[in-house]
């Protein structure tokens, strides 16, 4: 009896011990791309489509995401030669947001090339500690921060919220974003609130779920509490507005896990609508 327990009991270490590796292998395999084409009203007349490459969640700092691992998905996100590339924040794990840890994403997002610049949001880790440090790192880097702010870029209104928790964030730049002109597209972090939105942005994109991270068949994500309106969990989301774009990220926040939620980016195709184009 003692000898099959003993073989029960190390069964039951190898399996689990199989689990952690393969939930940690998973955490840093290449992301996904997901594509997806979006007509926009307001898209200035005779312009040409922007492919715009949302990424999310890099959480730069434990074992699923180092500065090797940072290096390849820059180059992967290179590959698709996007014109623009959006970041919807959580650039670093954990909450200690010191310069020197900041300071290493500095080097890999200033290998990021697109003719339209790479834009970046700030999500709840970026804003714990001094809420400046990060900002500043991805400044260095070459990134155009957005908070609650507005830039043009080709044909496209960019807005970057601070905190997509709150929709008062969300109206203070939609009105930034009137006021650049173009075709709106708002970023956030957090996509809790973006089906308060004013109605007239068509088109939000935000991380932060990391897709549920870990999904289990027939129990679904272990922190469903992560977002308050479960449709926001993954993926693309028709709300009143139009459409949220939900992107699973690329790191991990606490622990080095994915089961069920690959790490992926999105590759959108952003132009005029069917009507304006006839």
């Amino acid at each position: 009896m003692k000898r099959l327990f003993v073989a029960c009991m190390a069964t039951i270490l190898l399996l689990a011990a199989g689990i952690v590796i393969w939930g940690h292998l998973n955490s840093r395999q290449a992301p996904l791309v997901h594509r997806a084409r979006i007509a926009l009203p307001n898209w200035p007349q005779g312009a040409a489509p922007v492919q715009v490459l949302l990424m999310s969640d890099i959480h730069l700092g434990n074992w699923s995401m180092d500065v090797s691992r940072l290096n390849r998905i820059v180059d992967a996100a290179n590959a698709l030669h996007p014109d623009l590339v959006l970041i919807a924040g959580d650039f670093l794990a954990g909450y200690d947001n010191s310069p020197e840890r900041a300071g290493r994403l500095v080097l890999p997002l200033s290998r990021l090339h697109a003719p339209l610049g790479v834009i970046a949001a700030i999500g709840n880790h970026d804003r714990s500690g001094d809420p400046a440090v990060v900002p500043q790192a991805l400044t260095r880097a070459g990134l155009t921060v957005l908070l609650d702010q507005a830039v043009r870029r080709g044909p496209l209104a960019i807005g970057g919220a601070v905190n997509g928790y709150d929709a008062a964030h969300l109206v203070a730049t939609a009105e930034q974003l009137r006021l650049v002109g173009g075709a709106p597209v708002l970023i956030a972090h957090e996509p809790d609130d973006a089906a308060k939105r004013p109605l007239d942005m068509p088109l939000m994109l935000v991380g932060h779920t990391h897709c549920g991270q870990v999904v289990l068949p027939l129990i679904g994500p272990l922190t469903p509490g992560i977002v308050k309106d479960q449709r926001y969990m993954c993926g693309a989301v028709r709300d009143a507005p139009g459409m949220t774009i939900v992107t699973g990220g690329l790191g991990t926040s606490d622990a080095p896990f994915r089961f069920g939620a690959a790490p992926d980016m999105w590759l959108l195709t952003l132009g005029p609508s069917l009507a304006k184009r006839s």
